[in-house]
C-alpha cells in the first residue's frame, strides 16, 4: 500500500508540478496473488482533474521470472490534491490522454469523482457520531 501511493504520489507531482497530498486511497483490487517467485512493477498516471485534484491510477503487474508469465495483480484510484507553498490548494493542468488504456479511463472519471463526492459527505457525517475520548 506504501508503494502504491509513493508511486501515486510520483505521477501527482510531475503533472501538476507541485507539491501534492494524499487526499483519499478511493479503491484497491487485489486481483491476483503475487508469489515469491515473482517481480513486481507499479505504473502510475493521472487519469482526471478537477480544480486542484488528481485522480492517480495505479497497476501492479507481477511477473513469473522463471516464466516471463506477466499478470495485473492489482489496481488502485487514490486523490491527490496540489498545494502551493502555504499550503493552500492549487489549480492543476487537465488530463491529456494519449493511450487507448489513459483514454477509457479519463472518460469514466466524471462518475468516479462524484461517487468520492457522495463518499466523503457520508464519511463526514459518521464522523459526527464519532468520539475521540479513550474507551481504556
Amino acid at each position: 500500500m506504501s508503494d502504491i501511493d509513493m508511486t501515486a504520489s510520483i505521477s501527482a507531482t510531475r503533472h501538476s508540478r507541485a507539491s501534492v497530498v494524499t487526499a483519499s486511497t478511493d479503491s484497491v483490487a487485489f486481483l491476483e496473488p503475487v508469489r515469491p517467485s515473482d517481480s513486481v512493477c507499479l505504473e502510475s498516471f493521472v487519469t482526471w482533474t478537477g480544480r486542484s485534484s488528481m485522480e492517480v491510477f495505479v497497476k501492479v503487474t507481477a511477473e513469473d521470472l522463471r516464466s516471463g508469465e506477466r499478470r495485473i495483480a492489482a489496481t488502485a484510484f487514490l486523490t491527490f490534491v496540489a498545494v502551493d507553498d502555504g499550503g493552500r490548494p492549487m489549480q492543476v493542468p487537465p488530463v491529456l490522454p494519449e493511450s487507448d488504456e489513459e483514454r477509457k479511463l479519463n472518460e469514466s472519471g466524471d462518475e468516479r469523482a462524484e461517487h468520492r463526492r457522495m463518499h466523503r459527505a457520508q464519511s463526514q457525517e459518521m464522523a459526527k457520531y464519532l468520539t475521540t475520548s479513550r474507551p481504556w
